[in-house]
């Protein structure tokens, strides 16, 4: 291995470092608890190493958001393609999503409610968002209905899931009736 192969081998584990880090962090604290100072600290590399990767707390929030992006769809494609019908693919959809939401708040968190400035729906929205998109739609796109198109379908369906989880989470919606919902959602869907 050359010392450039090294030293390229060294950045990328220490970005992956600072964004596990941080993760941590938020997760048992909350973002605000994540400043350059105490992920310094945490990592034991100077406040200058961390800006070397990220030029603030703005570019960690969007590089969690890719990797929570990255895991959510891979948990979303995995739930449907454990289902034989379109029905119980979609409600294994929704469970996984409100789950992943849930499991990982800060993730969540950083992926629709800050800004990790990233741009969503739009050219350049970053391929690990475009593919998280991709997962829902899909599952999503095959009971969208006659005359629907199947990506606005798959905002809206999206979209309600995205409430769901943000209310049962400020505690607007009591948890017990989560699966209930899901249901409740799955059962108007227009696939027989």
């Amino acid at each position: 291995m050359s010392v450039q192969e090294r030293k390229q081998r060294e950045r990328a584990d220490r970005e992956r470092l600072i964004v596990a880090t941080a993760r941590e962090l938020a997760e048992q604290q909350g973002w605000d608890a994540v400043t350059t100072r105490r992920l310094a600290e945490r990592i034991e590399y100077s406040q200058p190493v961390l800006y070397s990767h990220f030029r603030g707390k703005r570019e960690i929030i969007g590089a969690v958001a890719l990797e929570g992006a990255t895991e959510m769809a891979s948990a979303v494609r995995a739930a449907a393609s454990a289902a034989d019908d379109p029905r119980t693919r979609v409600t294994a959809l929704a469970r996984t999503y409100l789950t992943f939401a849930e499991r990982n708040p800060a993730v969540y968190d950083a992926m629709f409610q800050l800004d990790g400035g990233l741009a969503f729906a739009h050219e350049d929205t970053p391929q690990p968002l475009k593919d998280a998109f991709a997962a829902l739609l899909e599952s999503l796109g095959d009971v969208a209905g006659d005359d629907v198109h199947p990506g606005l379908f798959t905002e809206v369906f999206w979209a309600a899931l995205h409430g769901l989880a943000t209310l049962t989470r400020a505690g607007r919606l009591p948890p017990e009736d989560t699966e209930r919902r899901v249901q409740l959602l799955v059962d108007r869907l227009p696939v027989v």
